[in-house]
């Protein structure tokens, strides 16, 4: 039997509330579990120590015994230092597609050719105002 440290949701329409609790994997999210290890309230300030609360001796005995715990109760058990949880990495989330890549090409051609109207447009103004200064 596979054991996960998930929340299970309770609290009324657009009011949410979950437990932190260990269950067997193939359970659903709001059914049976073995174990309520704590509370996380999203309702509350950042700030407020009553946001997350938690059992860290009964946490650290599931940790043990092989319960893995999803990715939300991964922060809050790297927050109060029961398990330390490794940054994830994918450095590719942040580049663009392919569309946007050539918006991005036909945005910088157009600004060249302004740039090179207004450049042009400044030597014929510089060339007038020579020829009238030597007049």
């Amino acid at each position: 039997m596979s054991v996960s440290i998930r929340l299970s949701r309770g609290g009324a329409k657009k009011r949410p509330y979950y437990r932190i609790v260990v269950a067997n994997s193939r359970s659903p999210r709001d059914g049976s579990f073995i174990e309520k290890i704590g509370t996380y309230n999203p309702l509350l300030a950042k700030d407020d120590a009553k946001r997350v609360v938690l059992d860290t001796e009964r946490a650290k005995h599931w940790l043990s015994v092989g319960a893995q715990p999803t990715d939300r109760v991964a922060r809050f058990f790297d927050a109060a230092g029961i398990k330390e949880r490794a940054a994830r990495s994918n450095p590719s989330k942040g580049v663009p597609g392919e569309k946007a890549k050539e918006r991005a090409e036909e945005r910088a051609a157009k600004l060249a050719e302004a740039n090179a109207a207004a450049e042009a447009e400044t030597v014929e103004v510089v060339a007038e105002a020579i020829e009238e200064a030597t007049a």
